[in-house]
């Protein structure tokens, strides 16, 4: 199996390292992440800026770049070739519920996903690094359980029926003994956000710094942060296709209704709505 490996923490992280040593002992891996922190990227990609690639003391190639870019450029390129599994992290903090949106370790992965390479991504519910050995231990675990998966799934698409597949994992900082096992579970929901912080620079120029991520507002029982209060590690398949399929017949009305009325007459409504 040939794994590629990146993250949105930077190549220097601890957590690409951990995952790097357990998943090395099981597959061939190879580390193209970016230079720097790249948090909270999503899946952007660098369009108006040369990409660079440098090889660290330790053979971890890395760019200055976004996440997703990482991955996109080795997978367009750079490798030379197509890896079974695109693996992501691990993540210095969660990545649950409304997080998976901004979050460039998923981001990572689901380049690679969208490329038809299955790819998980790996995250600690709390920053600090601490139980790291405890999330690579059951990173390597979940990524040996699913090789027979990524290894048909390589066979089908040399064939060209690929369905690859997009996994966001988070494991409890919690010591391995501690761990209660895997469990599959749905996006929860977040607050809003915390308030923006504002200071005042040397120059009297105000900067705006965005606030922390809410707490979690839907933490029922199904969801990942319900599964990891438990203890359990988290796991959720994920999807792209952003479509409110269950609202598509009333929006199909409300367009065929665009232009059937007098234009001063939808003006007026709007206004009037507006007012309200």
């Amino acid at each position: 199996m040939k794994i590629l490996l990146s993250n949105d923490d930077g190549y220097q992280a601890p957590g690409i390292q951990a995952l790097y040593d357990a998943l090395r002992d099981i597959a061939e891996v190879e580390v193209v992440a970016p230079e720097h922190n790249n948090s909270a990227k999503s899946n952007a990609l660098t369009l108006h800026s040369p990409l660079y690639v440098h090889t660290a003391h330790n053979g971890f190639r890395y760019v200055n770049g976004t996440p997703a870019d990482c991955v996109h450029i080795a997978l367009t390129g750079l490798l030379g070739y197509t890896p079974d599994l695109v693996v992501s992290g691990i993540n210095n903090g969660a990545n649950m519920g409304d997080d998976t949106i901004y979050s460039g370790t998923v981001g990572a992965a689901m380049e690679g996903y969208l490329f038809g390479v299955p790819a998980i991504a790996f995250s600690q519910t709390e920053k600090g690094w601490r139980h790291l050995d405890a999330a690579a231990r059951k990173a390597q675990e979940l990524v040996a359980f699913l090789a027979p998966s990524v290894a048909a799934h390589t066979q089908a698409a040399s064939a060209g029926q690929s369905q690859p597949w997009l996994l966001n994992v988070n494991v409890p900082c919690r010591p391995a003994e501690d761990l209660r096992g895997f469990k599959v579970a749905r996006l929860g929901r977040r607050h809003a956000a915390e308030r923006v912080i504002t200071q005042v620079n040397p120059r009297g120029d105000t900067m705006y710094w965005i606030g922390a991520a809410g707490p979690a507002k839907d933490d029922a029982e199904g969801t990942d942060f319900h599964a990891t209060e438990q203890g359990h590690i988290a796991i959720t398949p994920l999807q792209v296709d952003l479509t409110d399929h269950s609202r598509l017949a009333y929006w199909a009305q409300s367009a065929a209704q665009v232009g059937s009325a007098p234009l001063e007459a939808a003006l007026a409504a709007a206004t009037a709505a507006s007012a309200q």
